[in-house]
């Protein structure tokens, strides 16, 4: 009985902690975000300091966030990671709010942190080409955005 009890309490946390349920649709957004950039970071399995630096600066810049707001964002990202079935949960909340220039620069930071090390795992390029298939974006603006990343990162 103590068990049920806890899993109810639980699911209901989990339900009222939903992106989708957020009042607020810029914290929707930026959860949704914030939570691509986590999982496109682990996807090579090496979270790397680097990587997170760079997701604490890219989203504190592009929402205007205190350093406070970064650490709470960083935590509601990750439990909506540990909550979500799939990568269409944060992409369809992306497609509902960004327009497609919003959606490319997206995927310009995405390929940031899969070039952060200096090194293309296939792990990595499996996720953002899911996701840049999810953001609805074509083969095009994927490959254009990863070839002015390398140039902008000096690998070119």
């Amino acid at each position: 009985m103590i068990n049920f009890l806890k899993d109810l309490i639980y699911k209901e946390e989990r339900a009222e902690k939903s992106p989708s349920d957020y009042s607020n649709s810029t914290k929707r957004v930026q959860i949704a975000t914030c939570a691509l950039f986590i999982e496109v970071a682990n996807s090579d399995d090496e979270f790397s300091d680097d990587e997170k630096k760079l997701i604490f600066d890219l989203m504190k810049n592009q929402y205007h966030l205190s350093e406070e707001e970064m650490y709470e964002l960083m935590d509601l990202s990750h439990e909506q990671i540990q909550e979500s079935v799939s990568l269409y949960e944060f992409t369809e909340i992306i497609n509902k709010n960004f327009d497609s220039t919003e959606k490319y620069s997206v995927l310009k930071n995405l390929w940031r942190l899969i070039l952060i090390d200096g090194k293309l795992d296939k792990h990595e390029e499996y996720f953002v080409r899911k996701i840049s298939n999810n953001l609805h974006l074509e083969h095009k603006d994927l490959i254009a955005a990863k070839m002015e990343v390398k140039k902008e990162m000096g690998f070119e």
